[in-house]
């Protein structure tokens, strides 16, 4: 009498445990991962961000020349006039929140659904985590990454190390990053040398650095430098 052959096809019970065990060892190795990269970056400089990346492949596939200025410098060497010109441009409340701007990001939502210039209310933390770890772009997931990364150098890193790598990090001009870098560009000086004007001039065209000029700049530019130099009265000093 044949014997029935036993089925070697995998139950759906079998599946959806070994999807569940990969998922959580993804997890896992996510979370590990990342919270070993922010506290590594907690003392080292960061080489180099995904936006440098970027931008070199746009530039290579555009046919120009890869360029790519970028000096890291210690927080004490960069002038406290761009420290709060950046906060008065970026984040007024950057000293006191915890990484979010509830406020900020309410306004915002309410000017966008108004049809107003879309605003992100994105503070000086969110767009450090965006910038040293994450990509551009708008999507729901990245966002849900950046509110984590977020979280993380708040935690470790704290407010002056978060300035510190914003002001080394950020993009300030097309192949230009950090503050180093820019105020060499702009000003022929070292970042701990600029000026209040100088720095609110460099603080004026964060909105797109790669569109506008921080010298010769145009009437926009020229009115947002001036309420910038208005509101840095009012900002306070980092603790360093």
């Amino acid at each position: 009498m044949a014997t029935k052959k036993k089925s070697t096809k995998p139950t759906n019970k079998t599946f959806f445990q070994k999807l569940k065990t990969f998922i959580w060892k993804a997890a896992l190795w996510f979370f590990g991962i990342s919270i070993i990269l922010v506290v590594i970056y907690k003392w080292i400089p960061v080489p180099f961000t995904p936006l440098m990346i970027t931008r070199a492949i746009e530039q290579k596939l555009d046919g120009k020349e890869m360029t790519c200025s970028h000096d890291w410098v210690p927080l004490e060497e960069i002038s406290v006039n761009l420290q709060k010109a950046v906060i008065a441009s970026e984040d007024g409340n950057f000293l006191k929140h915890n990484g979010f701007d509830f406020k900020a990001m309410q306004k915002a939502y309410k000017n966008n659904n108004r049809g107003k210039k879309l605003k992100g209310g994105s503070t000086i933390s969110q767009q450090t985590a965006k910038n040293v770890f994450l990509w551009q772009g708008r999507s729901y997931v990245r966002k849900g990454l950046e509110a984590y990364f977020t979280f993380l150098i708040e935690l470790f890193w704290g407010k002056e190390r978060i300035m510190e790598v914003y002001l080394n990090s950020i993009e300030m001009g097309n192949g230009v990053y950090g503050a180093e870098a820019t105020a060499e560009h702009w000003y022929r000086k070292d970042a701990k040398d600029l000026s209040k004007n100088e720095a609110a001039g460099i603080a004026a065209i964060l909105p797109n650095p790669r569109k506008y000029k921080a010298t010769n700049s145009s009437a926009y530019i020229e009115k947002r430098k001036r309420k910038i130099l208005r509101d840095m009265k009012y900002i306070g000093k980092l603790k360093y």
